[in-house]
Formats: structure tokens, sequence, C-alpha cells
């Protein structure tokens, strides 16, 4: 053929992340199929679904079998009871938001990949490191990249000194994957005015907000005046175990426009022509997630995970290596011992405790000497994990 193919994934890795640490687990597994590998790496829940959760599912499910109650495409933004549900949501945190600004997907993943569809060409600013697919996205639309740089000098937590009173398109993570940091409502103060004075977009990614402890917003629109310079995009995923079951949502205020354009009007227009909605068994599980008993439940498995990365952080206590996390997320992000490299690391662990987690270089250069474990296992698991840890760190 002799057609032309976007140029622009050249400037990706070879391979994602969390692919390269796969095929390197199996290559592993395959040579030595005697050995016990325990995974901390991907943050994949392991815990099943909340009982009510299931129980609204296999309803769902029923009323599918019936034609009375069958349903076919469902409407491209959710359900108007789930979006009601979310909107009451928020109000918990005592943020009012109509139910028309919020809209169901199938994935934090794929919105955060799927809204650059609506932005034109506007520097883009990343903390290093974050989620990979915040700059791989960009980069496949060849969109301009500038990385704001987060390390132990600022707590992994960029802010917004030095930066011209520019227009940018900012992607903000918290509690961020995948150091576990959390900003402080001051800090997201500072970064609301700063859009605000630039005629920035903020892209809140809050898919961890329910590991969350003590005073630290769960939501961006909690700090006044975020309505008017920021998407929000939330998630069932790790909330509500949904990482094999597929919903999330994204938040576009009507105050949200830029040029007289709302951002709300291009999303609506980009999802009904390139997104078929959510199943309805799907969403009356996110329903059911989001009633008083699926919280209850929810919140049990949240704080189960929780346990499980604080008994490894002991682990990196008493050695004494400076690690984040742990406390806000369901991840711990620690030093590699001696100066390591992140994935000579990974395949020194492998080799010799057979423990797999991810190395920290993958989520960009500032992530170099860096690794992650996940505390998203069984508690069995995670307890073999921390004992075999004490023989390499």
């Amino acid at each position: 053929m002799k057609i032309r193919v976007n140029e622009q994934f050249a400037l990706l890795e070879e391979n994602y992340l969390f692919s390269e640490t796969g095929h390197r687990t199996r290559a592993y597994q395959a040579a030595h199929p005697e050995k016990k590998v325990l995974r901390l790496g991907i943050g994949d829940v392991t815990l099943p679904l909340a009982p009510c959760v299931a129980e609204a599912m296999r309803k769902a499910v029923d009323e599918m079998g019936v034609k009375e109650t069958f349903r076919g495409y469902s409407p491209e933004y959710g359900y108007d009871f789930l979006r009601e549900k979310l909107a009451a949501r928020y109000r918990r945190f005592g943020v009012r938001l109509p139910a028309e600004e919020i809209y169901v997907s199938d994935g934090a993943k794929s919105d955060v990949g799927s809204i650059v569809d609506i932005l034109g060409e506007n520097e883009v600013l990343l903390p290093d490191p974050v989620y990979p697919v915040y700059r791989d996205s960009n980069l496949m639309c060849g969109r301009r990249v500038r990385f704001l740089p987060a390390g132990r000098e600022n707590d992994f937590l960029p802010m917004p000194e030095g930066l011209l009173r520019e227009p940018y398109v900012i992607y903000l993570c918290s509690p961020n994957n995948p150091t576990g940091a959390a900003y402080s409502r001051a800090q997201l103060r500072a970064w609301v005015d700063f859009a605000l004075e630039s005629g920035s977009l903020i892209v809140f990614d809050a898919a961890y907000e329910a590991f969350v402890e003590g005073d630290f917003p769960h939501s961006i629109y909690e700090i006044p005046g975020a309505e008017a310079c920021a998407v929000e995009i939330g998630s069932f995923s790790k909330t509500a175990g949904f990482t094999g079951v597929r919903c999330a949502w994204a938040v576009f205020p009507e105050a949200l426009e830029s040029r007289g354009v709302g951002l709300g009007a291009l999303w609506r227009r980009r999802q009904a022509t390139r997104f078929n909605g959510v199943g309805y068994i799907v969403q009356r599980g996110a329903e059911a997630a989001l009633s008083e008993a699926g919280e209850r439940q929810c919140m049990e498995a949240v704080a189960y995970y929780k346990r499980n990365v604080r008994l490894l952080s002991q682990v990196l206590v008493e050695r004494g290596i400076y690690h984040t996390g742990g406390l806000h997320s369901p991840y711990l992000w620690f030093a590699c011992p001696e100066g390591e490299r992140s994935w000579e690391f990974f395949d020194r662990l492998l080799a010799t405790v057979q423990v797999v987690g991810t190395p920290g270089a993958g989520f960009g250069k500032r992530g170099e000497g860096y690794f992650r474990l996940t505390g998203f296992s069984d508690r069995a698991s995670i307890e073999e994990a921390a004992e075999r840890l004490k023989t390499v760190l």
C-alpha cells in the first residue's frame, strides 16, 4: 500500500507500559513454571462486585430477557437514572451539578483519550511522572506536550508557579496515579485561580477519589470557580470494582466555554457521533453502587485494598526507603534501592522473589529510579509479597 499513516505514533514508546510488563512476566513464567509469581503491578481489582451491584445486574439481565422491558441502544449520554444518582453523589461533597452536565461513558481511560478530539492546537501541560494515557493520546494527535516536574522536592505535586499566564490544557490527577499524592484544597485553589486568569482548561482525573482520607477534595468542583475552567472525569473501576464491567463519567459544566463555544456542546456532538452508550445492565449496576448499601459495600472493598497497601508500606518504613502513596491511594511509589534503574529493579524483583510491580520510568522520565506496587490483591498474597520484599530491599 501507499497510504500515509499517522506518523505521530513514531513518538510513542514501542510498547504500552502495561503490555511490556505483562510480556516480561509471561516470558518469565513460561521459563519457570514451578515459580509462584505475585502480581502487584497493573492496577486491576481482585475482589468481586458488591452484592447489591451483582443483584441489580442480575435483575437487569432478567429485564432484558422480557419483551416488555427489553432495551436496545442506550442513550449516548447515559440513562437519566444514573446521571441523577451521580448528581446526588456530588451533592454529598457540597457540589451542585445538574444531571445534564454529567456524561456516562465506558471508562475514564476512554474519556481521557477522547477529550483530545474536541480540543484544538494548545500547549498541553502534564505532570511527570503521570498516567501514560495523558501523554500518548496527545502525542498521537500531534499536540505540543510539556512536562511539569514532579519529585521529592514538591511531594510529586507540581504547582503553577513560574508558568506564563497563557492558555494551556492542564492534566491533573488527584489522588495521583502512580505516586498516590493528593492535592490539598489550597493547592487546587492555586491551580483553579491560574486557569481562570490564564484562560486555561484543567482536565481533572478523579478516578481514585474514593481512597481520599481527611479534608482533601474529592472533586475539583469543591473549589469555587472550577466550573468555568475544569472538566472532571470519574470512574467506577476502582471505587466499585468495575475494571471488567466498564463504567465512568465526565462532567462538562455549561459554564465551561472558550471563545464563545461551549465545551459541553462539543462533547455531546463527539459522543453522539463516536460512542453508542454504556449498556443498560452495566448502568443498573452502577446505579446500585451509588445506593446507600452499595456505597457501604464498595467502601469495604476500598478499605481492604488500603489495608493491603499499608502492609507493604510497613516494609518500606522498616527498610528506611523513601515512598509516597498508601494513604490516599491503592499504590505505593518508592525509590529503587541503591539508585537502581526502574526496569533493572523490575527484572531483579521478578527473577529473585517473583514479585511483579511497575517500573516508574514507564510513567515519564522523572519516574526513572522509582517503582510502583499496588494493593489490589488478596490479603494472603500481599502478606507473602511483603515477606519476599524484605529479602531484597
